[in-house]
């Protein structure tokens, strides 16, 4: 943009200090000229102490990653391209695509297809390139393979089954294109996943044909084990707090509650807002024609009358612009974290019914006095689940956090840089 160097950035706390600081950057990108709707969104600022629990930690505040210098200006273009992110993507070796849905109408239902093409120079593939067709359902069988394989690991959030929000219409083209874009971004979580992506299953989703994977999902685990899993889920749930729980993981769960209710805050100013350019525009929509059919009538100040017209036009261009926006990058960000933080509370529920487990085993070891050769074979074998658990949820943990704060700054950033060009023009 030719102007773009004359527009100040957004102020930020000073020294982007303080546990609200990625909070203010999230209610300056949000902004619009309703007051009110960015004093509510002052409250997503964390009232933890503990510097490792804030939800948007000061740690990654805008400030501290990026020193402005005083003789540099700064523009949408310029802030964003001096905004480095400490750690770009590794070198990867198997990328895939979701693309091309088609529709199949049969006598007992209706579903979409989606065309996986995946390319890869991994030397466990038989192929460097593959194409298959999956419907949703393939996707789901994926995710619940992947939970049953790895309970304690944080397996990236599917799309509802049927109507997302915002959404009307199941096999409208716009609800088509979002769960396209939803499901490709769920395979590409899994393949950038450093053990995920491993996965056996996996691999034959990438790259069986379909009466392939058929056949490979019936030799899943049948109807009384999957009663099993959810007998003892419930069983673990009905027991109440772990006892032996560790420090580390009761903060977990503190942080994962605090961040549920501060993403789903997020996530209806973000609807709010929409909702509110949206009748915006569409006023601005019937004011335009007005003003146009008034030049006809009112000679005098009829080329006036047409330029509000055209500057009623230009605006409404521009806030639909600012609404794609809105709708590409930051409802679907917030929609998939919110469904990140129902995940999340199923993985350290999961711990904990190993820790459970263990515990019990230890209780009876306590009280009987007889067999106690065969409880301690038993104790050890539950200590080294629960200690791989423990470990392979940290390391989940920290990796999951990680990327939470990368997409949340990339997507706050964007939309703060889409929100100045919008006020340029």
């Amino acid at each position: 943009m030719e102007a773009e160097g004359r527009v100040p950035g957004p102020a930020l706390p000073a020294g982007g200090e303080g546990p609200g600081a990625d909070s203010h950057l999230a209610a300056s990108a949000l902004g619009t000229a309703r007051g009110p709707l960015l004093a509510a969104a002052e409250v997503l600022a964390l009232d933890d102490e503990e510097d490792d629990l804030e939800v948007f930690s000061k740690d990654t505040s805008l400030t501290e990653v990026n020193s402005f210098s005083p003789s540099v200006p700064i523009s949408p273009s310029s802030m964003i391209n001096q905004y480095k992110f400490e750690d770009g993507p590794e070198l990867r070796d198997l990328f895939i695509t979701v693309d091309d849905p088609e529709s199949h109408v049969t006598a007992i239902e209706t579903f979409i297809t989606y065309r996986v093409v995946t390319k890869t120079t991994r030397g466990e593939f038989d192929s460097s390139e593959y194409e298959v067709r999956r419907r949703y359902q393939d996707f789901l069988w994926l995710k619940s393979k992947l939970e049953e394989a790895h309970p304690t690991l944080i397996i990236p959030p599917l799309p509802e089954k049927f109507i997302m929000k915002g959404m009307v219409e199941r096999f409208s083209d716009e609800f088509i294109e979002t769960r396209r874009k939803a499901l490709h971004k769920f395979l590409n979580r899994i393949a950038d996943h450093p053990t995920l992506t491993f996965n056996e299953d996996f691999k034959i989703f990438l790259t069986a044909q379909a009466w392939e994977l058929a056949s490979h999902k019936k030799q899943g685990p049948g109807l009384l084990s999957r009663m099993g899993q959810t007998v003892r889920a419930v069983a673990s749930s009905v027991r109440g707090a772990v006892k032996n729980r560790p420090e580390m993981f009761t903060e977990m769960n503190n942080y994962m509650e605090t961040f549920s209710q501060k993403i789903n805050l997020l996530d209806k100013i973000a609807h709010r807002i929409y909702k509110e350019e949206r009748d915006y525009c569409n006023e601005m929509k019937e004011y335009g024609p007005i003003h146009t059919l008034w030049s006809a009538s009112e000679e005098d100040i009829a080329d006036s009358l047409k330029g509000i017209a055209g500057c009623i036009d230009r605006c409404c261009r521009a806030t639909e612009k600012r609404m794609a926006g809105l709708s590409e990058h930051l409802l679907p960000i917030m929609h998939e974290y919110i469904l990140y933080s129902d995940i999340l509370m199923g993985v350290l529920k999961r711990r904990d019914q190993i820790q459970g487990d263990l515990d019990s085993k230890v209780d009876a070891l306590a009280n009987k006095k007889t067999e106690k050769d065969l409880f301690s074979e038993e104790i050890g074998k539950l200590e080294d689940k629960v200690e791989r658990a423990n470990n392979a949820l940290k390391a989940d943990w920290d990796r999951w956090k990680q990327n939470m704060q990368w997409d949340m700054r990339s997507t706050f950033t964007n939309v703060a840089e889409n929100n100045l060009r919008y006020y340029e023009e």
